[in-house]
């Protein structure tokens, strides 16, 4: 699939279609890993290490790919250190930011309908 380019047209942002930007875009930023990364490196820059130290599960190629993604979009800076070996470090960008407040929110409705989901798996799975 080819991804449309934003065009500053509605459609270049039109989540429902299948070739939007936006939607790759929200794809990429969207799972589980990329969501704990943001929330690991919050305000502070972080070595590769700390950041998988951070999030619990991760495996080193999930890490990888993801930090990776994440830079591509804009939301993480990537610096390596010219020393042996080399020192990477990654921070986040002012988007990238942004999109923490956005995870914060997402964790807040989280703890705040937690009971009622627990309880509706629960029926449901009865």
């Amino acid at each position: 699939m080819v991804t449309k380019q934003f065009s500053d047209s509605p459609e270049g942002a039109e989540l429902r279609r299948a070739d939007s930007l936006a939607r790759e875009i929200f794809s990429d930023v969207a799972n589980k890993w990329a969501l704990l990364i943001i929330e690991a490196l919050g305000d502070r820059t972080l070595r590769f290490s700390e950041v998988r130290d951070e999030v619990e599960g991760i495996s080193h190629k999930m890490l990888t790919q993801n930090l990776r993604i994440l830079e591509r979009n804009g939301l993480v800076v990537r610096t390596v250190h010219p020393t042996v070996p080399p020192r990477v470090e990654y921070t986040l960008t002012a988007p990238g930011l942004g999109l923490r407040e956005t995870a914060h929110g997402m964790c807040d409705w989280t703890q705040r309908n937690l009971g009622h989901i627990e309880a509706s798996r629960r029926e449901f799975d009865a």
